[in-house]
Formats: structure tokens, sequence, C-alpha cells
């Protein structure tokens, strides 16, 4: 049923019950976990780079790092269950990158975290997950996470 299972990650807390959920669909139904991060372009282009970030990387690069721990550990957690992997860092605006990855690779079913907050959180900052899912042409599967504000 699914060949290609697409967990965008940022590896922030509330992703790891996501990551469980993509493994596990992978390995029941045989299929390749594609990972995906996408380091968000409005950050690294409002930093003005005035000041050291976590010593002495700009934004981007200490995003950059972020990014390649958050693949790595996904990586691993799949391989510890047999499962195929891709994994892909990416530059952009996030919910478009994640849209474009999965019609471009042909993705079955996207996996997505979502923290559950505040009706006025997500009134300020909007979601990632909730306009991938709204305009997704795969499926897609979200897995709730409270967390504490």
């Amino acid at each position: 049923m699914y060949d290609r299972i697409l967990l965008p990650t940022d590896g922030s807390e509330g992703v790891d019950r996501a990551i469980d959920h993509a493994v596990d669909a992978a390995d029941r139904y045989g299929a390749t976990l594609h990972i995906l991060y996408v380091v968000d372009s409005d950050i690294v282009n409002a930093y003005s780079g005035d000041e050291f970030v976590d010593g002495s990387e700009g934004a981007g690069e200490t995003l950059e790092e972020r990014g390649r721990d958050a693949l790595d550990t996904v990586a691993a957690h799949a391989a510890d269950a047999g499962v195929e992997t891709v994994t892909e860092l990416v530059y952009g605006v996030p919910h478009e990158e994640i849209l474009a990855y999965i019609d471009d690779e042909d993705i079955d079913l996207a996996v997505m975290g979502s923290k559950t907050r505040s009706g006025n959180y997500r009134r300020m900052l909007g979601s990632v997950t909730e306009r991938v899912s709204r305009q997704s042409t795969a499926p897609v599967s979200i897995v709730k996470t409270t967390v504490s504000e």
C-alpha cells in the first residue's frame, strides 16, 4: 500500500511519537522512510550576523547542524528497526518544501508530529502540519503530542 513514507522532522520535542509511528508504518509496509529536515530560510535571513550563535557559527550553520543531528537520530532509530531510509536537508519555507518533496518524490504517506497548543498560540503562529495536511496530494497522518508552554 505504501512504498515511500515521509517524516518531516524539526528535531523538537513532540516529534518522538511521530518518529515511532513513521518507523512502524515503514516496517509494516516494507516502505522506504524518507526523512526531511527543512532549514527555515526565514530564520536564516532574519539573522543579522552581528552576534554569534552557538559560540562561533551563524544561524544557517547552527540550524543545519541541528538538522543533520535530527536526521541522524531518526535514521538510526529506523536502522534499528531494519527500515531503509533516505535523508534530505533543504533550505526554504518549511511547509512549501515539505509539499514539494511529497510531489517530487511521489510520497505515498506523510507522517507528521503536531504539538497540541493553546488556540492563541496556534492563531498567532499557525502550523506547518496544518498547512501540509490541507494542501498535500498524499495522505497525511498527524501524530499529536501535548507540550507544556
